[in-house]
């Protein structure tokens, strides 16, 4: 159903990293079932990148490959979307899914910092890859799991 999600964020320079941490992590700890201020850090990739300006920024990425992790955060996610948030998901679901199954959603940083998600179309966000795994490749197939997931 799921092969793995990936996730992704950018640190800028102007950003303290540990906040945009903090925001990841609010899905790592729901993937990966842990409680409290669990520290994460061998679930995350850290990468020293440069921005369209020359500054300084941090890439934190991390993938969830179990299927029992992906589908608690799968959960995650859509129990705590808002019913307008779902409602767009579910007009853009064929936008979302690309031809390699991978379904795309961004969420606000900030809010995943307050412990909220909240779906953004801003490129300055958590991004969240669904990798949907049919056998053959099926993107049908891959939109009914897609719905069944998050519709």
């Amino acid at each position: 159903m799921i092969h793995y999600i990936s996730l992704r964020v950018i640190a800028h320079s102007t950003e303290d990293v540990s906040r945009v941490r903090a925001a990841l992590d609010l899905f790592l700890r729901h993937a990966f079932g842990m409680s409290g201020n669990v520290v994460t850090d061998d679930l995350v990739e850290v990468t020293d990148i440069e921005g369209h300006y020359g500054n300084s920024s941090v890439m934190l990425s991390s993938q969830v490959t179990r299927r029992s992790d992906s589908v608690r955060l799968a959960r995650f996610i859509r129990g705590n979307m808002s019913p307008e948030d779902v409602d767009i998901l579910r007009n853009e679901m064929p936008d979302r899914l690309d031809d390699e199954q991978l379904f795309h959603m961004r969420f606000d940083k900030q809010a995943a910092f307050l412990g909220k998600l909240v779906l953004v179309s801003s490129s300055d966000a958590i991004t969240v890859k669904v990798k949907i795994a049919t056998y053959p490749r099926d993107r049908l197939q891959a939109g009914l799991i897609v719905e069944e997931l998050f519709g």
